[in-house]
């Protein structure tokens, strides 16, 4: 138990991570067996999908496998504890069904919610807000019997966040990371033991999976992982920064998760805008298009871990040094990656006009 180790927070962190990466790398070829097995094969039928053969999904089980034990090694259980991972099991078990049988998604929207529930009941719950209206005399809003109903929302909109941004090799997963070390970043500098120890453990799981999930991806997260993952981050988030007294923790959240809800957001407006459901399936999410404007997988994929990190480091940022700095980088950044961007699909544009040309000229 982390309490009764006589050891500096740091070295706790690490192996927490450590355990968890190790336990990732050691089951996810278990997993991938295991998942040919069941039948939780992702075959290739629409053009959402970017990959042309049968890939093993359910992969998401060995994060969960080596989050679990690093947390259960590293952690004492407490009432928000049990609540938080009771829900995840009920998340993993719904990915794994998922994941085999393709569920309905109404049914595992219902079971979203009990789960978010269960976490919700057992402590982790949002009965603060911060006001960002800097010049009200309220600088806090007290939630009241609204908290349970706004925790519930925050867990199972995060949680299917993730779960749709997760299109192309690598990207869920590497952006969970992401978002994970950030937290972990920012409990660090708060000193809070116990987020900056999940978060290591979920830091860990997502980096001992990755080498199997990055392009060419031998196994898919599936369900099992990718709403697992944004369970583990909506329920921590709210454990670690909306319970920060402070102006800052209402922004902290929406910039480390920044590009799963933004992506979410602007799918559900777009087909609410076009009069289809929001929970319809299309290829028009943040991944396809880059993919439509000429980037290959991991070209796409680099560009979102950049804008992950770029939100990330705002957000330390912004816990550590203020707004203003924080906002001061955050353009800077965005400016300095928007020439960089450009310069790069200038010149991948026209190599892919010289290819072009140059198998114009071979054709007899």
């Amino acid at each position: 138990m982390a309490s009764d180790l006589n050891l500096p927070l740091i070295g706790i962190v690490a192996a927490a991570l450590v355990v968890a990466f190790l336990v990732a790398v050691i089951t996810t070829p278990v997993v991938k067996n295991l998942a040919f097995k069941m039948g939780a094969v992702d075959v290739p039928k629409d053009n959402r999908r970017m990959h042309d053969h049968p890939i093993p999904r359910m992969g998401g089980l060995a994060i969960f496998l080596g989050f679990l034990l690093s947390v259960l090694v590293f952690l004492d259980l407490n009432n928000q504890l049990r609540g938080m991972l009771l829900g995840a099991v009920i998340i993993v078990v719904l990915g794994i069904f998922d994941d085999i049988y393709s569920l309905k998604a109404m049914f595992k929207f219902c079971v979203q919610i009990a789960a978010a529930l269960v976490a919700a009941l057992s402590g982790n719950v949002i009965d603060t807000l911060s006001n960002p209206n800097v010049f009200s005399r309220n600088l806090y809003w007290d939630l009241g019997w609204l908290s349970i109903p706004v925790t519930v929302l925050w867990i199972v909109a995060i949680t299917n966040a993730v779960n749709l941004i997760d299109g192309l090799d690598g990207l869920a997963c590497g952006v969970s990371a992401i978002g994970s070390m950030t937290l972990l970043v920012i409990s660090l500098a708060i000193s809070d033991g116990p987020v900056a120890i999940l978060m290591a453990a979920l830091t860990g799981g997502c980096l001992g999976f990755l080498p199997y999930n990055m392009n060419p991806a031998k196994i898919f997260m599936g369900d099992t992982g990718s709403t697992f993952l944004g369970f583990i981050l909506a329920v921590v988030s709210i454990q670690g920064l909306f319970k920060l007294y402070t102006i800052i923790s209402f922004a902290v959240p929406f910039l480390m998760l920044g590009l799963p809800i933004f992506d979410t957001c602007f799918a559900f407006i777009r087909r609410i805008a076009h009069g289809q459901s929001p929970m319809h399936a299309d290829r028009s999410h943040v991944h396809h298009r880059l993919i439509d404007m000429g980037l290959n997988q991991k070209q796409a994929v680099a560009v979102l871990y950049m804008i992950s990190a770029i939100l990330g480091l705002s957000a330390v940022v912004l816990t550590t040094s203020g707004p203003v700095k924080a906002m001061l980088l955050l353009m800077a950044l965005c400016f300095a990656g928007a020439i960089a961007g450009h310069i790069f699909l200038s010149n991948n544009r026209k190599e892919r006009e010289k290819e072009a040309q140059e198998e114009k000229e071979e054709e007899p």
